[in-house]
């Protein structure tokens, strides 16, 4: 009986242990995001995408059309809805429009109010469909010596010409030679670009992406990256994934398999290194902020209730999965929703999966991203109600107006002044723990010394050690070396 008792003890105390483990023991965490490994963001490894034929023209890609003879911008009409004209002196939302590719070279071309370019009875240009068939998919045919110039064929053989400002057809025969008194030659300005994992799968096509996303996934992160990491004093992982992994290994068209033996495979260099996996679901369907990271199509962002069901699946789906892995550090439930007024659906989602992860787990943290278009303490009062939930928030010091000018001690000031602010208002006493999840060495000072970026990144590390769950530097990897924590970490610009 006695020896029954003591291993009783032994077994509470086992299973203690394990708990701990799996709730998180290493907080707060000095994690990394593993961004650009499982979701593309082009910019960070522009290389990736050199395969691609016409690779300035991927889905998403915001074009302008001018016709050489008129000089004038075509536009769609109201926004959409309406005929396509060649009226306009300049151009502004109506006259820009969104490719969606459908070969190398033929596109459907998405216009402000979503809908698409086609051709009317009498092969008039307009921009009525809501969804694009045969005759809203054209040709865009480009002059060897002057990509800019272009010709646009439609899919009744013919090419568009602009006659007069309210005569825009698809009813010009023959061949060019690119002058600009021919109605069917047009000036082509590429106004933006996205280079995500829709824009690289659906760019390189079923036959080549397959092999060329799996040789990304097989050396951009290695077990020897988590030895590194480990060694050198981070205890966790954020790694971004996208819906369709949920799919695997037959995603939805143009995503293709494999990426979840790599999120396996992190799951387990992880525990050979001692180290913690946050799983972040970093694309929804529909897009949760249009970015290349969210895994839109053409930049539009689109998702709200109609998918919450869908959405709320991949969270099942991965707590299903991780739950009860030892070296699961939380789940992440939406990367940097922007989503304006759809506050209430964002609110709904996260109610319903947070539900889904505790069906598999009591013990695992669920990390709600906060909305970047509200207050950072939006969410406090919403989770009031839930257990073991941490509130994401990201601080970067770029990308607004405000920090173009700081020089080196304004930035630095500004960490250990508002940054510190921020922070300790989303760190509450009895209220969901806070976390940094993305942070960077980066900023817009031009000409600054290592010694200068060593105090930048120490600022930071300090203040945002204060975040009860911890902080994510982004990236581990990247193409430029401040955004790089492996190239900080080798040439001494940071050190944990």
């Amino acid at each position: 009986m006695g020896s029954l008792h003591y291993f009783s003890i032994l077994l509470a105390l086992f299973l203690c242990s394990s708990y701990s483990f799996v709730a998180g023991q290493n907080l707060p965490f000095k994690a990394v995001n593993l961004g650009n490994w499982l979701v593309t963001e082009g910019w960070m490894k522009p290389s990736l995408f050199d395969g691609i034929v016409n690779k300035d023209l991927l889905d998403g890609t915001q074009v302008q059309l001018k016709s050489t003879k008129l000089q004038k911008f075509l536009v769609a009409e109201n926004g959409g809805g309406d005929n396509v004209m060649a009226n306009r002196d300049s151009a502004s939302g109506w006259e820009t429009f969104r490719l969606w590719r459908v070969s190398d070279s033929s596109f459907n071309f998405r216009v402000f109010g979503k809908q698409f370019i086609g051709l009317d009875a009498s092969n008039k240009l307009v921009a009525t469909s809501n969804s694009p068939s045969d005759p809203e998919t054209f040709q865009i045919i480009r002059n060897s010596g002057d990509p800019s110039k272009i010709r646009i064929q439609a899919s009744n053989g013919l090419f568009l010409q602009a006659q007069s400002e309210t005569a825009v057809s698809a009813d010009y025969q023959g061949s060019t030679n690119w002058e600009d008194g021919d109605p069917s030659v047009f000036l082509m300005t590429i106004v933006k670009t996205l280079q995500g994992e829709y824009q690289i799968t659906n760019g390189y096509g079923p036959d080549k992406a397959p092999q060329v996303m799996q040789d990304h996934w097989n050396t951009y992160i290695t077990e020897e990256d988590f030895r590194f990491m480990s060694e050198n004093g981070l205890t966790a992982v954020r790694i971004p994934v996208g819906w369709w992994i949920a799919h695997d290994p037959n995603p939805p068209k143009p995503f293709v398999g494999g990426s979840l033996a790599a999120l396996d495979n992190a799951f387990t260099w992880a525990q050979n290194h001692g180290m913690e996996v946050i799983v972040d679901l970093h694309a929804v369907q529909g897009s949760q902020n249009g970015n290349d990271h969210s895994g839109t199509r053409d930049g539009y962002t689109e998702w709200g209730d109609s998918e919450i069901q869908d959405t709320v699946a991949v969270i099942d789906f991965l707590a299903e999965r991780y739950g009860n892995k030892p070296s699961l550090g939380g789940i992440e439930l939406m990367n940097e929703p922007t989503l304006g007024p759809n506050l209430d659906s964002l609110k709904k989602y996260y109610q319903q999966a947070y539900d889904a992860v505790r069906k598999y787990s009591e013990m695992a943290y669920v990390i709600m991203s906060n909305p970047l278009d509200h207050g950072s303490t939006e969410l406090l009062s919403f989770v009031g109600s839930f257990n073991r939930v941490v509130i994401d928030v990201h601080y970067y010091n770029l990308y607004t107006d405000q920090f173009k000018n700081m020089d080196v001690q304004q930035n630095i000031d500004y960490i250990y002044n508002q940054r510190a602010s921020d922070l300790s208002g989303v760190t509450t006493d009895n209220g969901p723990l806070s976390f940094v999840g993305e942070w960077t060495a980066e900023w817009n000072v031009q000409g600054a010394s290592m010694e200068d970026y060593q105090r930048y990144a120490n600022a930071q590390q300090e203040v945002y050690s204060r975040a009860t769950f911890g902080w994510a530097y982004w990236a581990y990897k990247c193409q430029y070396n401040h955004w790089s924590l492996k190239w900080m970490i080798e040439n001494g610009y940071i050190n944990l």
